[in-house]
């Protein structure tokens, strides 16, 4: 039975724009929200009990980064808008976890919309909307549930690694798309393994009936990761080219870096597209090479039977004056001549290569 399929969309038909509505199906998450307050000399890290915790931090001297899971608690939401003077189309768009990856400049912020990728337990492929807000001294993300990849930028925070600490929030979005963009060539790396692992299976013959849909994943997987690769390379490009006063020059060299990476996934997606095609082709191919070796041996069978049942149908009818019939062996020479027959055809096949 086919799988019924529902659209995310019915959700804003007849919304005003701007309208809030989550599209998204995790609506049981709690709100969770932490907070990295720093400068180059410390760091405050702290999980915060509701979204007005989070109002002091706009007008601070240290830089700030708020995170925020649960994008189903919509008033939260439009209570931290509201403080930080978000566009009501820029609050849309954070909760529309189907809104394809972006970057929106305002006077007072920068804004982008974006993938985050990873395979989980099963080995099948996560897709979950990461929105950033950059101002002058603050990071807001917003993401459906807990669990990211940022980690290793929390963990260059609190021990103050690197230059993180020592840059404003424009290196600090940097890193935070930077460790997105990282787990892309994890996920890139698990499906190019799994190309390989299927193409030797392929190769070596041993098909069996799942194969077909495995490779149909494999499509479906890669159309995943191309949607949220792909429009990188307009967001980095974009924030390069602007002339945004977040965005120092000297932090401009490590968004090129980024870009590079997009390039260089754009380019290896490219060429498993190719590789899933022509595993397609190669399935399909062994399936009509297993259907011509059956139909060989069918045919191999039959054309050895052929002299045979001639044989026995001369021999079969009913005349009463046929010399072989009154030979004292005349069965047996009737069955050794079949034989020979049988043994010779085979012969004369394998020396054709065709067994």
């Amino acid at each position: 039975m086919a799988k019924k399929r529902t659209s995310k969309y019915k959700k804003h038909v007849g919304q005003v724009p701007g309208a809030i509505v989550y599209t998204g199906d995790k609506v049981s998450e709690k709100l969770f929200i932490e907070s990295f307050d720093y400068n180059p000399q410390q760091v405050v890290e702290v999980e915060l009990n509701n979204v007005e915790e989070a109002f002091k931090f706009k007008s601070s001297n240290t830089i700030t980064w708020i995170n925020l899971n649960g994008l189903n608690h919509i008033a939260d939401i439009e209570k931290i808008g509201q403080h930080y003077d978000l566009h009501p189309l820029v609050l849309e768009d954070i909760v529309n976890t189907s809104q394809r990856p972006k970057i929106d400049e305002y006077d007072d912020y920068i804004f982008i919309s974006l993938k985050m990728l990873y395979y989980n337990a099963n080995e099948d492929i996560s897709i979950e909307q990461v929105s950033l807000v950059m101002g002058s001294n603050y990071v807001l993300t917003f993401q459906e549930a807990e669990g990211d990849v940022f980690d290793t930028v929390r963990e260059r925070i609190r021990n103050g690694k690197g230059r993180i600490r020592g840059l404003g929030s424009d290196y600090l979005l940097y890193a935070l798309i930077d460790a997105i963009v990282d787990h892309y060539y994890i996920v890139s790396e698990t499906l190019g393994n799994k190309i390989e692992d299927i193409e030797d299976v392929l190769f070596e013959g041993t098909t069996t009936d799942k194969m077909s849909q495995q490779v149909l994943n494999l499509k479906k997987e890669l159309l995943k990761v191309r949607r949220a690769i792909f429009p990188l390379r307009e967001i980095i490009n974009r924030i390069e080219k602007s002339n945004t006063k977040f965005v120092h020059e000297k932090t401009l060299q490590f968004y090129s870096d980024i870009y590079d990476h997009i390039i260089q996934l754009s380019d290896t997606i490219d060429i498993y597209r190719e590789m899933i095609w022509s595993l397609m082709d190669l399935y399909m191919t062994n399936i009509s090479n297993r259907m011509n070796e059956v139909m060989k041996v069918l045919t191999i069978i039959a054309t050895i039977f052929i002299p045979l049942t001639f044989i026995a149908g001369i021999y079969g009818m009913n005349f009463d004056h046929m010399p072989e019939l009154h030979y004292k062996n005349a069965y047996y020479i009737v069955w050794g001549l079949m034989i020979v027959i049988f043994i010779g055809m085979l012969y004369y096949f394998r020396k054709k290569r065709w067994l």
